[in-house]
């Protein structure tokens, strides 16, 4: 764990709303640490004196943790192990994956003495019916890989040596990669690094958009995603997308192309910059920047 020593900026987030009557939601990219930084957290709490039994984890990315069970199974698992008259600390990992877990969420969220914490690696996680559900009862922690600060820490450079070359190591992070897991491949060489960012993205695109959202034209699709990575920092807008893939021979409508605009932002892939008019001090709705989270 000792690459994660310096998500202390997320860390000191969770411990300055521990007990507080909130939900923490930890989102962002699959393996940007989210899991980890909830370990990290667990760590801390078992060092201010929490007790074992006053901590329940759950990680929903493991199936035997979910299948062939329903919501409230679960519910009622975690309440049984409830410690009665102590803070209880519930880490409930990739939830998503939970059909119906708001209704899990907010029965937690309910019961006397229970601090929620939650995961997802997908935006979704926060739309319609749980952020109606939570409204104003929850505090999101937006997890990114990591900052340059970040990155020499995991690589153990000493950043008080005024002869650093800043300029080599900020190639490195930037032609490498920011993932956690990613840094640590770093002695393996760069083809494995490329191997696991691959992993990564086949998996978000496959099972968090393809899947989820039952896109028949994957083609297009993985086009719309090329497009976008090939023109980061320039202002776009769906329309000049399914202009150019028509020219290319391909008919796709600019909604479809919104559509998958926002799937892609919704699992992290892309971040969006929206174009601000200064003038009239509006956000104005096209042409706006995409840049990669990696």
């Amino acid at each position: 764990m000792k690459n994660y020593t310096n998500r202390r900026e997320y860390l000191g987030k969770l411990l300055s709303y521990k007990d507080k009557d909130l939900i923490k939601v930890v989102s962002g990219l699959r393996r940007s640490g989210k899991s980890t930084l909830l370990e990290l957290y667990r760590e801390q709490l078992l060092k201010l004196g929490v007790g074992k039994r006053q901590i329940q984890f759950y990680n929903f990315e493991l199936p035997e943790n979910y299948l062939n069970k329903n919501w409230d199974d679960i519910y009622f698992d975690i309440k049984k192990k409830l410690q009665e008259d102590k803070p209880n600390y519930i880490f409930l990992d990739e939830v998503q994956n939970i059909p119906l877990f708001e209704k899990l969420v907010d029965g937690l969220f309910a019961t006397e003495n229970v601090d929620v914490y939650i995961t997802g690696s997908n935006a979704f996680l926060l739309s319609s019916e749980l952020a109606t559900l939570l409204s104003g009862r929850y505090l999101e922690i937006s997890i990114l890989p990591f900052s340059f600060k970040e990155y020499l820490t995991a690589r153990n450079i000493d950043t008080s040596n005024k002869y650093l070359n800043y300029e080599a190591l900020f190639f490195d992070y930037v032609n490498e990669t920011s993932l956690p897991k990613g840094v640590e491949l770093r002695e393996s060489g760069f083809d494995k690094i490329y191997e696991y960012l691959e992993a990564i993205y086949a998996t978000i695109i496959e099972k968090d958009i393809t899947q989820r959202h039952q896109i028949k034209d994957k083609r297009a699709f993985g086009n719309s995603v090329k497009f976008v990575a090939s023109n980061i920092g320039n202002a776009l807008s769906p329309s000049n997308i399914s202009k150019t893939l028509k020219q290319d021979g391909q008919s796709i409508h600019h909604a479809t192309v919104e559509k998958y605009l926002d799937y892609l932002a919704a699992s992290f892939v892309f971040y969006k910059v929206n174009r601000f008019d200064l003038k009239g001090k509006k956000q104005l709705a096209t042409q706006e920047k995409y840049y990669l989270v990696d």
